[in-house]
């Protein structure tokens, strides 16, 4: 496969066209971004513990029949990945109380979500990835009435999957954001799956093993990232 022009710089990963019009090559970079990139820093070793925890995450939800845009690892920050048409819109779910939804509603920090809570927002960094709902979605053409129910029930098995597997490694799968994107027609899971768009705490202590070490200044963040990746038994060397 042949890495062509640059097709998109995010904050943290960069894509690349090749010489396969379906195919596009994501690149894992050590750049770590908060607050809407008012605070940037480059970390060493993060682009490829992301890019290797997300191949294996991945992995783990087509085994458990959920399509992905994964094809490949070609590196240790690059994988293959399906040329998607993505949709603007991120899926939130949240099976413990943390973050914005603390700061919104007023409820504990920490406080277990059941049934989990399941939100809507823009992807618009301008915008501040404002909260959306499905009537914004159909109106303004983001996504049809299908394509919502779709990656909703998705992100749901997501949930069903990786709840299950942090659990069994010692650790809360608190919440997380899902992209998807359209390929030939269906709708499969993008962007990727990291400490960086998700937090995991330790199940006994409570630690924090994800972004916020970043965002807190807590520090040890690749190292908790690392760790994270050591319990679920990713090959990182």
């Amino acid at each position: 496969m042949e890495k062509r022009s640059e097709l998109y710089a995010g904050k943290a990963k960069s894509v690349y066209y090749t010489d396969d019009p379906d195919y596009l090559i994501l690149q894992f970079r050590n750049d770590t971004s908060a607050f809407d990139g008012e605070k940037v820093e480059q970390l060493e070793r993060k682009g490829m513990v992301n890019n290797k925890f997300n191949a294996f995450i991945m992995q783990t939800l087509e085994q458990a029949g959920i399509p992905t845009h994964f094809e490949r690892l070609l590196g240790d920050d690059e994988s293959l990945v399906k040329h998607m048409e993505m949709i603007p819109v991120e899926c939130v779910v949240r099976n413990v109380a943390a973050g914005s939804l603390v700061r919104r509603l007023g409820v504990e920090d920490g406080m277990s979500l059941n049934p989990p809570t399941f939100e809507f927002f823009l992807k618009n960094d301008a915008l501040h990835d404002p909260m959306i709902n499905e009537s914004h979605i159909l109106t303004f053409g983001w996504a049809s009435e299908e394509e919502i129910a779709q990656m909703k029930q998705l992100t749901l098995r997501v949930n069903e999957v990786l709840k299950r597997l942090f659990d069994e490694a010692g650790m809360l799968l608190v919440d997380y954001k899902l992209e998807f994107g359209r390929f030939h027609g269906q709708v499969i899971l993008g962007d990727e799956f990291s400490p960086d768009g998700c937090r995991l705490w330790d199940k006994q202590t409570r630690d924090k093993l994800d972004k916020d070490r970043f965002r807190q200044g807590l520090g040890g963040v690749v190292e908790a990232y690392e760790e994270v990746a050591r319990r679920l038994g990713v090959v990182l060397d």
